[in-house]
């Protein structure tokens, strides 16, 4: 999946391209955000492999918000002015939608995300086999083995570990610490929580249950997060 993004500060363009996105089987919407700033902090908080991003924004417009990003993801300008396009290429975009957005343009623009996003992750570093890492807390460094975690809350800059018994809680964001868990075994399913697969109870409704100490605890599905949950529950069913 190809987790996507959509900044435009026009809200009939934000619904077109959503209604494109919910089409294609291959891209996941994370976000939609009517500013760069509102796609900034998304952008810190969470993975995303491709942005259709707007040029002609308030305040901040998107080819000053992508020199501003020291690692963008795949970029798709989208914009009603076609003498931005050579600007926007000099930028390593994937491509240059000009509105009105036809779905034709649109597959095609994905199609060449989807290419570049297989090249990455061909060229990848393996994952790492270390069972653990570590985190500064209370002004040292703690030890955190993957298969103590049942899941992980984000509070704005901070996030909780949680185990069944206790908790650490750390300075950094959630994007930056999803990235050093193995995606096998953890997975996103809202904004603010991640969880181990291997510590799931069940699933009801809109929530997931685990233990912790000792207790049923209930933690929300996303919407962006429902449907890539329970295609890998449903694979692992008997």
């Amino acid at each position: 999946m190809i987790k996507t993004i959509i900044v435009d500060d026009e809200p009939l363009a934000l619904d077109i391209l959503e209604a494109f996105v919910s089409k294609m089987p291959n891209l996941q919407l994370v976000a939609k955000c009517e500013n760069a700033f509102e796609a900034n902090e998304v952008l810190q908080n969470q993975k995303v492999d491709l942005m259709f991003l707007d040029i002609q924004m308030p305040q901040l417009n998107g080819v000053d918000f992508v020199k501003s990003l020291a690692n963008p993801p795949c970029v798709v300008f989208t914009t009603a002015y076609p003498e931005f396009a050579v600007e926007g290429f000099e930028l390593n975009a994937v491509d240059y939608l000009v509105k009105p957005v036809s779905m034709e343009r649109f597959m095609k623009a994905v199609n060449k995300v989807a290419e570049k996003v297989a090249a990455k992750q061909e060229v990848e570093e393996p994952a790492s086999t270390d069972q653990f890492f570590f985190v500064k807390a209370d002004k040292k460094l703690v030890k955190i083995n993957f298969d103590d975690i049942v899941y992980i809350e984000g509070l704005k800059d901070y996030v909780i570990i949680k185990n069944e018994t206790n908790r650490v809680i750390t300075l950094q964001t959630m994007k930056s610490l999803e990235d050093k868990l193995p995606p096998q075994t953890f997975r996103r399913i809202h904004r603010s929580f991640i969880v181990n697969m291997n510590k799931i109870q069940a699933l009801d409704g809109s929530v997931v249950e685990v233990m912790e100490k000792g207790q049923v605890k209930h933690l929300p599905i996303g919407k962006n997060y429902r449907d890539e949950l329970l295609e890998l529950i449903n694979g692992r069913k008997i």
